[in-house]
């Protein structure tokens, strides 16, 4: 960001003063912005922003900056901070309108990579507890992939990929939700079901030891001891020390069933690629 910061730094303050001056008392949205110069305006929403420390008010003098002066160097700057301003107040949705107006207007700035940036934590800063729906978490997966691959050299690739980490795992400890749900009222298919979407799907996680315990209860529930021996043998080659592991061998070993890959299927499957180094 670092053009925003550059913008965002000084404040002319002769114009200031005498914008302010004209002011007076009335409030930010009634005072007759088209008798002030574009920089005149702008410097007012970088007060708002900075000094009194309000980003709706700020977006609005930015906004007005834009529309008035469609064609001045001062608009390009205005729509990044619009952006960045909208965000600030929690209007997500018109920060991502106006990153996206920047994207189209001027793909190649410096501010570009930001603009991206901006329109992935627009989605990203909405992902709400694990217990919601999940369809922004999706949508601020791809916005942050976007970042990633189209400015990779930049901070804002480093900053999406720790992002991209953690929308993934919230993603992952949805369908464990789920699957405890229909493991606590024994509905041992569509429990497995979601454990199973966790081990395949998302492997780099911190649910996967979890669902690997919570496979081995689903599946010696239903009889399924080869099952329930592979996935024993999956958390105990990767996971041994943790706590599953141990919960997963103890329930086992009351079967008598050890911990080792048994039979066909695909978590024998998994089993097999694991060995190879293919998994995890």
């Amino acid at each position: 960001m670092a053009g925003v910061r550059s913008y965002a730094r000084l404040i002319g303050a002769t114009a200031l003063v005498a914008l302010l001056a004209a002011c007076g008392g009335k409030s930010a949205k009634e005072i007759p912005l088209g008798t002030y110069t574009a920089k005149q305006i702008y410097q007012r929403g970088e007060y708002e922003l900075n000094t009194r420390k309000k980003p709706k008010d700020a977006a609005h003098f930015f906004s007005e900056t834009e529309r008035l002066y469609p064609y001045s160097p001062w608009a390009k700057r205005a729509l990044i901070m619009e952006a960045y301003a909208y965000h600030e107040s929690r209007q997500y949705d018109k920060s991502r309108a106006a990153a996206r107006r920047y994207l189209e207007f001027y793909p190649a700035d410096d501010d570009a990579a930001y603009a991206q940036y901006l329109v992935a934590l627009s989605y990203y800063d909405q992902i709400d507890k694990v217990g919601r729906d999940q369809g922004v978490t999706f949508q601020a997966l791809q916005a942050l992939r976007d970042v990633i691959e189209k400015y990779p050299d930049t901070s804002y690739a480093r900053s999406s990929v720790l992002k991209f980490d953690l929308a993934f795992d919230h993603l992952a400890a949805k369908e464990m939700e789920i699957g405890r749900y229909y493991l606590k009222r024994q509905n041992y298919a569509a429990a497995i079901n979601r454990f199973r979407n966790v081990v395949q799907n998302y492997q780099t996680t911190d649910q996967v030891p979890e669902a690997l315990e919570r496979l081995v209860e689903a599946y010696t529930a239903l009889g399924l001891t080869d099952q329930a021996q592979t996935a024993g043998a999956i958390l105990g080659y990767n996971f041994r020390s943790s706590p599953y592991y141990d919960s997963a061998y103890k329930l086992l070993k009351e079967k008598g069933l050890s911990p080792k890959p048994k039979g066909r299927g695909w978590l024998r499957e998994v089993y097999r690629q694991m060995i190879q180094g293919k998994w995890l």
